[in-house]
């Protein structure tokens, strides 16, 4: 049985997003983030409701902060206490497990998408994903960048503007373009 474009999209191979249930999976998580991006900061419960939606799984005491923005939320797990501030992105077209007491800065974005550094096969329409990881314990800067396939260790820093290209391991403090390990913690 051949797969379809989510089951293609869901194991980082090569899929068209122009598929009927992807962009209507898309659509109703425009609708969602429309109906999120409008609430006020009296409103944490029909925040906290809309997320339940939106998102695959939600953990206690989360809070995004308006607007935040994503591309289906269905592919996004979210552990405990968890805390986004102004204007994040997590482009969802793979995975994005986020674990407990993960704070981020104003303007993150989380990458699961990418397209084919072929010019042919991305002039097929055709995309990539890859899952992103990112521990428990997690601070990570304001204006950072994850890139599809990266997963970053429990109790690691990431500093203000990183890129994060590459795995970052635990109990770290790592930071700059591409991001590195600037020191171990004890």
């Amino acid at each position: 049985m051949e797969k379809t474009e989510k089951q293609k999209m869901l194991a980082s191979e090569l899929y068209l997003a122009s598929d009927a249930e992807l962009v209507a999976e898309r659509k109703q998580a425009r609708r969602l983030l429309r109906m999120y991006n409008t609430t006020t900061e009296e409103e944490t419960a029909n925040r906290t409701q809309i997320l339940q939606e939106l998102f695959a799984q939600v953990g206690a005491d989360i809070e995004i902060e308006p607007p935040f923005y994503c591309d289906y939320g269905s592919n996004i797990y979210a552990g405990s206490k968890f805390y986004m501030n102004f204007g994040c992105v997590i482009l969802d077209c793979n995975r994005v497990e986020i674990g407990d007491n993960v704070l981020c800065g104003p303007s993150v974005q989380i990458y699961t998408a990418s397209h084919p550094t072929q010019p042919e096969i991305r002039l097929s329409g055709k995309e990539l994903s890859a899952p992103v990881k990112i521990g428990s314990n997690v601070w990570i800067g304001g204006g950072v960048i994850i890139c599809p396939g990266v997963t970053i260790g429990d109790n690691t820093t990431i500093g203000a503007g990183s890129v994060v290209v590459k795995d970052i391991p635990e109990n770290v403090i790592a930071a700059g373009n591409p991001c590195r390990i600037i020191r171990h913690l004890p």
